[in-house]
């Protein structure tokens, strides 16, 4: 069964522990990560402790995604962007070692991300109503460039999907993940100027803090659209890290709404990817099958950091149920699927 936590407090106890284990609507634990206790060493535990913000945004004809992360030993920033007709993608980033220069918040409910430098500029700021993406990158694809500025409406109806999972005895996991946030500005990409209409572009955040094995190994599948009846629809699937006995971040998400899954199966061909994926549930509230269309590979080596994703871009169609039991068909929705392994 999943424990939903409603009561706020810290993350961890003085002891380096977690004060609370589940899954919540709302970021309700204040992230004192001051507090870990893993190593003897303390010094050392900087090196260990992983924060990332990765925001995308989803418009009727492309994909675009923007994330500032800090791994401890380096900081990671990186950009890329998809043409969802010809399958056109390009990626950049660049890596800075112990992450001099970049800043991010201690919770997702306040402060901003950001790091700039002679080559680019990424700052995620946040307001009462809205959090504002700017990304500035002149020589991203050989110079043509890439610039945003775009708003993401949000509201404190707003729900998301919360996790705080144990890894092991002393490492974890705390998570949180907003889908369909209406996405207003513009997005300029060489020559082609790209206005965002909340009515059809959406963005989602994944906002993530905590220590992991230094093997990792994960699956994580999201959406955001619209139904034909105007209604928004996000989803969001993961498994592969931690303890999820007690929460995982398997939802529904509709018109802003928490709709909560048990846990998810994952049914894929690791290693031949293009193939169809399926995603059921144990209590007959999903099926989905996601076809992809476009293979992201993203491989990271340096040294004592590897990484290497598959995130792949496709379609679902089926059907989930929410929590009162009306289906939700779900046809052609845009999405990803991804198997991801790291050493970090």
């Amino acid at each position: 069964m999943q424990t939903e936590l409603t009561q706020a407090g810290p993350l961890l106890q003085p002891n380096g522990q977690l004060s609370q284990i589940g899954w919540a609507r709302q970021p309700i634990l204040d992230c004192n990560l001051e507090a870990a206790r893993f190593y003897a060493l303390t010094p050392l535990q900087r090196f260990r402790i992983k924060r990332w913000d990765y925001y995308a945004v989803f418009t009727p004809k492309r994909f675009f995604s923007a994330t500032i992360a800090d791994l401890g030993y380096a900081g990671n920033l990186f950009v890329y962007t998809m043409d969802f007709e010809t399958g056109e993608l390009h990626e950049e980033g660049i890596v800075v070692p112990f992450g001099k220069g970049v800043t991010l918040p201690r919770n997702s409910t306040e402060g901003n991300s950001h790091f700039e430098d002679a080559r680019l500029k990424l700052d995620f700021s946040l307001f009462a109503d809205h959090r504002h993406l700017s990304v500035s990158w002149p020589s991203f694809h050989d110079g043509r460039g890439l610039r945003f500025e775009i708003d993401l409406q949000t509201s404190s109806e707003h729900e998301s999907m919360n996790i705080v999972i144990p890894i092991g005895q002393k490492r974890f996991y705390y998570n949180r993940k907003i889908n369909c946030l209406p996405a207003d500005g513009i997005i300029k990409y060489g020559d082609i100027t790209i206005p965002l209409n909340p009515k059809n572009c959406l963005g989602s955040l994944d906002w993530g803090r905590g220590v992991w094995e230094y093997q990792s190994f994960w699956n994580w599948a999201s959406a955001s659209g619209f139904l034909p009846d105007g209604r928004t629809i996000g989803l969001n699937m993961g498994k592969g890290f931690g303890d999820l006995s007690k929460a995982d971040e398997n939802a529904l998400i509709l018109n802003n709404r928490i709709h909560k899954l048990e846990q998810v199966k994952f049914d894929y061909t690791s290693g031949d990817y293009m193939k169809p994926w399926k995603f059921t549930d144990a209590e007959n509230r999903l099926d989905l099958t996601f076809t992809p269309f476009k293979d992201r590979l993203a491989e990271t080596n340096l040294g004592i950091i590897t990484s290497k994703v598959h995130q792949m871009f496709g379609r679902y169609n089926g059907f989930v149920v929410t929590d009162e039991g009306e289906r939700i068909d779900v046809r052609d929705l845009i999405g990803f699927a991804e198997e991801h392994h790291a050493k970090w």
